[in-house]
């Protein structure tokens, strides 16, 4: 049987702008090998499958695979999966709810449509599990992971260190926008750096003037990603740290002295330098000093609508 699969560009209201992402609608019985073959074709960052629920209470059973390799967890797959399979179910005349559970490696997640006029544009995820933080990563190491010196990275808020809601990244905070810009990854470091601290992609943000905004950038060429346009698990993990240590304010602020309560927004701009802008809008929520919930939304656009042959097995 022939395979239908959407494209579609994530965290973005414009085609050819956000991150591209590939769904395999009718994903039953394809093996992993032919799953892995098929992110490899399509050669974005990731591209999603899906399968039936295994509990008929949820939506689907998602498996997200990189060029590479599978990942338990990952953004823009959840947002424009979401989007997709809600789009498919009104096309064929069926009631789509607006709440959506999606079984993953890490866990599961739930989703929310985010509609205009009707028309659903988007959605909104929660991260399948709590915030782990990881321990320090050396700033001389960290810089030379971006091509940068030892001083333009940041660290009166949190030194280097990985963090996770589902997937680790090293998240490091820059003290320019022009250090962002001129940022890129080195291959060699990485794979010296990256590895023994339990990750392979790097995280790096300023933030903005006032708060909650940043700007980003996400390197992970160990996976065959030179650069992504948009990476919600990242963005997810590093706005709950920045939450769970009161530091929801603008670059140069003083941290909040009492983030035990708070209801928080944030505002992500990545893709820019690489001529993919996309905007990734997240909130944190804490009670008694504990970071109880982290969620990402985005918009999406549908690109291309095809078949896939019948594979070999």
């Amino acid at each position: 049987m022939s395979r239908r699969y959407v494209t579609l560009d994530v965290f973005t209201d414009r085609i050819f702008g956000g991150n591209p992402l590939a769904v395999v609608l009718d994903a039953q019985s394809l093996t992993t090998a032919q799953m892995q073959s098929i992110a490899a074709e399509f050669n974005y960052s990731e591209t999603s499958f899906v399968l039936p629920a295994r509990d008929p209470g949820h939506t689907a059973h998602v498996r997200i695979f990189t060029p590479r390799t599978e990942v338990p967890f990952a953004g823009h797959p959840n947002v424009g999966t979401a989007v997709a399979i809600a789009r498919e179910m009104e096309s064929a005349g069926r009631t789509c709810p607006q709440e959506l559970v999606f079984e993953e490696a890490a866990g599961l997640v739930p989703l929310s449509l985010l509609r205009e006029g009707g028309a659903i544009v988007g959605a909104e995820l929660a991260a399948p599990q709590s915030l782990t933080v990881g321990p320090p990563v050396p700033v001389r190491d960290a810089a030379e992971c971006l091509s940068l010196v030892s001083d333009e990275v940041k660290i009166d808020v949190h030194p280097p260190r990985i963090v996770s809601v589902g997937l680790p990244f090293l998240a490091v905070e820059l003290r320019t926008r022009e250090a962002l810009r001129r940022s890129k990854p080195v291959l060699a470091v990485h794979e010296r750096v990256l590895p023994p601290a339990g990750t392979d992609s790097v995280f790096a943000y300023v933030r903005g003037a006032a708060g909650g905004e940043l700007q980003a950038r996400m390197y992970s060429p160990l996976d065959a990603i030179v650069e992504d346009p948009a990476t919600g698990s990242a963005t997810a993990a590093t706005i709950a740290m920045l939450a769970s240590i009161g530091a929801h304010g603008a670059a140069g602020g003083a941290r909040a002295e009492d983030h035990g309560n708070a209801d928080l927004t944030w505002r992500i701009e990545q893709g820019v330098d690489l001529g993919r802008p996309s905007l990734l809008l997240g909130r944190t929520s804490m009670r008694g000093g504990q970071l109880r919930s982290v969620h990402i939304a985005g918009r999406a656009v549908t690109v291309m609508r095809g078949e896939l042959p019948l594979l070999p097995s």
